[in-house]
C-alpha cells in the first residue's frame, strides 16, 4: 500500500516498534480466544521493570526492551468508551492497550440510521452490510501508538494495521496515561 500510515498484515509497516510489537501480541492473545468477547484491557509495562522486581520471570519473558502486557479487569456491564475516562495509571506502567469488537456499517448507511440512539444497534447488527471488527489500540507514555483491526470475515482477512485508524479510541487510551487523570 502507498498509505505509509496503514497496512495490511504481510506488508511492510516501515521500522517495527515496541508499541507495534505489543498491540500484536495483544491482538494474537486474544484472537485465540475466537470472536464474541467482551472488552479487554492490558496495562503494558516495560519487560526490563518486570524482570528487575521478579527476576524469577526471566524464562516466561522476552526482550528487556518490549513491553510486557497485563491483563486488568473490567465490569461488564459499561461500555469500555465510557470508562476509559475514568482510568488513570500509576507511573509503574508505561502505556496500555485496549481490545473490542465492534460492527462497522459502509458509510451510505449513516444516512439511514435511526434517530432513536437505542434502535441504532438494532439496526447495526440487521444491516445486510455490516462487517464485524476487533479493534486492539495500544499507546505508550511517549505518545506512539498502534492499532490493529481483524475483519472476521473472510476468516482469512488479513490484519489491518497503523497508528492512525481510530483516532477517537487512541485518544481516550492517551488520556488514560496523562500525568493529571
Amino acid at each position: 500500500m502507498s498509505d505509509p500510515e496503514l497496512t495490511v498484515s504481510g506488508g511492510g509497516l516501515g521500522a517495527d516498534s515496541p508499541v507495534r510489537r505489543a498491540a500484536l501480541e495483544v491482538e494474537g492473545h486474544v484472537n485465540d480466544g475466537g470472536w464474541d468477547q467482551a472488552p479487554r484491557l492490558f496495562a503494558l509495562v516495560l519487560t526490563g521493570d518486570l524482570l528487575a522486581a521478579q527476576p524469577e520471570l526471566a524464562d516466561e519473558l522476552g526482550d528487556p526492551d518490549s513491553y510486557t502486557p497485563i491483563e486488568q479487569e473490567l465490569p461488564h456491564d459499561r461500555e469500555v468508551e465510557d470508562l476509559l475516562p475514568e482510568i488513570g495509571w500509576p507511573a509503574e506502567v508505561a502505556g496500555c492497550a485496549v481490545v473490542m469488537e465492534r460492527i462497522t456499517l459502509p458509510a451510505e448507511a449513516e444516512d439511514h440510521l435511526p434517530s432513536d440512539p437505542a434502535a441504532v444497534a438494532d439496526f447495526a447488527a440487521q444491516h445486510p452490510d455490516r462487517q464485524e471488527m476487533r479493534i486492539v489500540a495500544a499507546v505508550l507514555r511517549d505518545g506512539s501508538a498502534h492499532v490493529a483491526v481483524r475483519p472476521r470475515s473472510p476468516e482469512d482477512a488479513p490484519l489491518i494495521e497503523g497508528p492512525d485508524l481510530v483516532p477517537g479510541l487512541v485518544d481516550l487510551l492517551a488520556q488514560t496515561l496523562a500525568e493529571d487523570s
